[in-house]
């Protein structure tokens, strides 16, 4: 089995049905491309599983293998988040300040 390779940093996906989901590397894309992309057809499909198994292999740069995933899940229409989705934490508020 070939180790995992991280990515610099994650990538956090909104798929079509709403719900977001956090790829952290090469393996967790593969392994989503292959048993969980909703269209498998598609040029961008094809280069980014192309890419991630060259970059397990590596045979092709990590960042190559993340641009390849972000394209075909936009060509899936799929939303590409620059933070994961906020939890909502209950915690202390701190009131208002009142004007004088």
């Amino acid at each position: 089995m070939l180790a995992d390779i991280s990515f610099s940093a994650p990538l956090h996906v909104r798929l079509s049905s709403g719900i977001s989901r956090t790829f952290g590397s090469v393996n967790d894309t593969l392994d989503f491309l292959k048993n969980e992309w909703p269209l498998r057809h598609g040029e961008r499909y094809r280069r980014a599983c192309e890419k991630c198994r060259a970059g397990l292999l590596r045979q092709a740069p990590i960042a190559v293998a993340q641009e390849a995933f972000v394209a075909a899940c936009l060509e899936a229409g799929m939303a590409i988040e620059a933070e994961p989705p906020a939890l909502h934490r209950p915690g202390p508020m701190t009131p208002p300040r009142m004007s004088a």
